[in-house]
């Protein structure tokens, strides 16, 4: 299955210039959605994971999935202010801003070994917040995966220590 052919692209969105790669399309598509989340899981096989984490908003969708198929646990990283525990945080470029991650500081013990999943890497920022997160509080991070890589963008070099992958380049 061509997954590419299921992404819509809306221009000038969240602000002009912007190229907005629309993953909710592929999401509706019970089979895409299903390759999806199974090509990610087999590139992870062997790997051990115990913790998957996924970012707001996006990565809830694919992180929870990816989880199940891998029989771990899911981590959410929330906007400020969304978690009723105690919380660490790490602040973050965009390629349009910058943004704050918080997770439970209870949610990952020291050694667990974690996936980041989210459905873009752009410019890297929102990935290397969260693995930030992850290894604040003992987490091993061995992957981070993404449905849709911007490689104009260059956010795999700002995650060149971590094994990077996506299912989609654009």
């Amino acid at each position: 299955m061509e997954l590419k052919e299921k992404i819509r692209d809306i221009q000038d969105f969240p602000k002009e210039g912007i190229l907005f790669r629309d993953i909710t399309t592929l999401l509706k598509d019970k089979d895409a959605y299903r390759e999806l989340i199974d090509r990610i899981a087999d590139s992870l096989k062997g790997y051990d994971i115990d913790i998957v984490i996924g970012p707001e908003a996006r990565g809830f969708v694919m992180g929870a999935a990816l989880a199940y198929a891998l029989h771990a646990g899911f981590v959410v990283a929330r906007k400020p202010g969304k978690l009723p525990c105690e919380t660490i945080k790490f602040e973050y470029g965009l390629e349009y801003g910058s943004d704050t991650l918080e997770i439970h500081r209870d949610a990952i013990q020291p050694g667990q070994r974690i996936a980041i999943v989210d459905d873009l890497l752009a410019t890297g920022g929102t990935a290397l917040a969260t693995i930030k997160l992850a290894e604040q509080v003992g987490g091993k991070v061995v992957a981070a995966r993404f449905a849709i890589e911007l490689s104009d963008l260059e956010g795999r070099k700002l995650l060149s220590d971590y094994d990077v992958d996506a299912v989609i380049t654009y």
